[in-house]
């Protein structure tokens, strides 16, 4: 059964390639050229309106409407908010799943723009801005205007198209699933199971106008923890009569610095250990008795990924102890995602695609990149390929230039008309080469 299915996937790459090498030419900008100012609307309107992982009503609602105007079959309600959509095209051929996000941060947004957030909502039970800061107004925008421009070629489209627009790629609320994993567990692909899965991301690290790779892994696998150390609440004035989770908590942090530094062979693959909140205390002069630390795991190997589990879930334990305190560990709180895996014949095989919409010159492969992507649940699943399309003005340094989760994060909306048209490119390009005209 196993190698049956390889041999398929074997054919439809190589089908595939025959239709590329026959039909060398493709032109996507008569499809896409004439969505785009909607396409741009679309961004900053969703970029005025960002919504919480799980709480994307607004957006999925934007998503079902034009999806429906279009003549797909929508789902909607999957995984809480998602949206989905299937193109049946009006020639045989394989089937392609294409994927955008639609979460945004809570992030007070820092960008002088028009369509700049005023939003705020509650987050671990505080008050915060919300902001699209990660891009994925524009991966929502993007996928809705090559949904539409696919739509009006459907009868000379070979094959199927589905369209998944997902809720929390940037994590679920606590207590709550979410993103790519629902959306499996749910049914997504239950009776729609496709040949090839395809995806973007707007990315701060590259100049607009570029595309960047990468064969095989890609991103990190991520997975985060909760440590709570517990000690003994008193006065400010006489520590010694109390334990206290605060000083602890320091050692413990700075005890875990020496995992990546001194106890991991990073000369076989990088990993980072981050704490990215300290929550306790509420008064400056009363010790408190626990202190909450969360923070992130990445890394690009199962076995480097079970020992950082292993060796900060021992230096938890023991820091807490010399202090006469005691800790609760979550190492990992819940399932991570994966390792982004670009399957390596898929890979091969769009690049062609992805350097005729912006010349071999601007589309490289890059390094591994220690964020990390819930598509790689989607990449199990079919072969799949996600790349990266540059965010930052042509006219910025790099190196100074804010990142993706930065309160600065800027899109040079150029990236809105690159995005559409690669995308739009390796879905036809997969489904057989079909023959557009500007």
């Amino acid at each position: 059964m196993r190698v049956n299915k390889l041999a398929m996937m074997l054919a439809l790459l190589l089908g595939a390639t025959q239709a590329y090498a026959e039909n060398p030419t493709i032109n996507v900008d008569g499809l896409t050229a004439p969505v785009l100012g909607q396409v741009t609307n679309w961004r900053r309107d969703i970029h005025a309106h960002p919504e919480l992982g799980n709480r994307e009503f607004r957006t999925s609602k934007i998503v079902a409407d034009q999806l429906k105007k279009l003549g797909l079959e929508v789902q909607t309600g999957i995984a809480h908010t998602g949206v989905v959509g299937i193109l049946k095209g009006g020639k045989p051929g394989p089937r392609v799943a294409l994927r955008a996000d639609m979460d945004a941060l809570p992030v007070t947004e820092q960008v002088d723009v028009p369509f700049a957030s005023k939003v705020t909502a509650e987050y671990r039970g505080e008050k915060v801005g919300v902001m699209h800061a990660c891009g994925h107004d524009s991966h929502t925008a993007i996928l809705l205007g090559v949904a539409t421009a696919l739509a009006g070629m459907r009868r000379d489209l070979p094959g199927e198209v589905m369209f998944i627009f997902q809720p929390a790629e940037e994590g679920a609320p606590e207590g709550e699933e979410g993103g790519a994993p629902l959306l499996i567990k749910e049914g997504l692909f239950k009776n729609f199971k496709p040949d090839a899965v395809f995806g973007l991301h707007v990315w701060a690290g590259l100049h607009a106008g570029e595309i960047g790779y990468r064969s095989g892994p890609f991103m990190a696998a991520s997975d985060r923890f909760t440590i709570l150390v517990k000690g003994e609440q008193t006065h400010g004035s006489s520590p010694w009569r109390g334990i206290d989770p605060i000083v602890t908590a320091a050692e413990l942090i700075t005890s875990a610095q020496t995992i990546v530094s001194r106890q991991i062979d990073i000369t076989r693959q990088p990993a980072v250990v981050t704490f990215g909140a300290i929550k306790g205390g509420i008064r400056y002069n009363i010790i408190p008795d626990k202190v909450e630390l969360v923070g992130t795991i990445r890394t690009f190997d199962e076995d480097m990924r079970k020992d950082i589990f292993h060796r900060l879930t021992n230096i938890a334990e023991h820091t807490a102890a010399a202090n006469g305190a005691s800790v609760e560990t979550h190492i990992p709180a819940d399932v991570g995602n994966p390792v982004t895996i670009n399957n390596p014949a898929l890979t091969t095989r769009m690049l062609p695609s992805l350097q005729h919409v912006a010349g071999a010159d601007h589309v490289s492969e890059i390094a591994l990149v220690t964020g990390a992507e819930d598509f790689a649940y989607y990449a199990h699943e079919a072969p799949g390929l996600f790349f990266f399309v540059g965010a930052t003005p042509k006219d910025r340094d790099l190196a100074k230039t804010p990142s993706n989760h930065s309160p600065k994060f800027y899109l040079d909306e150029s990236a809105l008309d690159l995005g559409m048209r690669a995308l739009t490119q390796v879905t036809l390009d997969f489904l057989g080469g079909a023959h557009t005209t500007k």
